[in-house]
């Protein structure tokens, strides 16, 4: 059953890893029902948040690969119902 979530996820190195997050976040694209990002350039740092509408595993799938990258942190919740 498919739940309404966020997804928080930092980036500590942008240049390094904001292409390999894009990439991920294009394969989980179909769940993805807003994204905000906060790029700070002078400190080489991303700040983007997702909603979305995922199963538990589509999210635990999306949160794998996303925390897997280097210099990623990712955060998550899903409503109850």
């Amino acid at each position: 059953m498919k739940r309404l979530g966020f997804v928080g996820i930092i980036i500590e190195n942008r240049e390094k890893s904001s292409g390999s997050v894009n990439e991920v976040l294009s394969q989980f694209s179909e769940l993805i029902l807003a994204r905000t990002g906060l790029p700070n350039a002078k400190e080489n740092y991303s700040v983007i948040t997702l909603v979305i509408d995922a199963t538990t595993d589509e999210l635990g799938m999306l949160t794998g690969k996303l925390g897997n990258l280097p210099g990623v942190s990712v955060k998550s919740g899903l409503a109850k119902k």
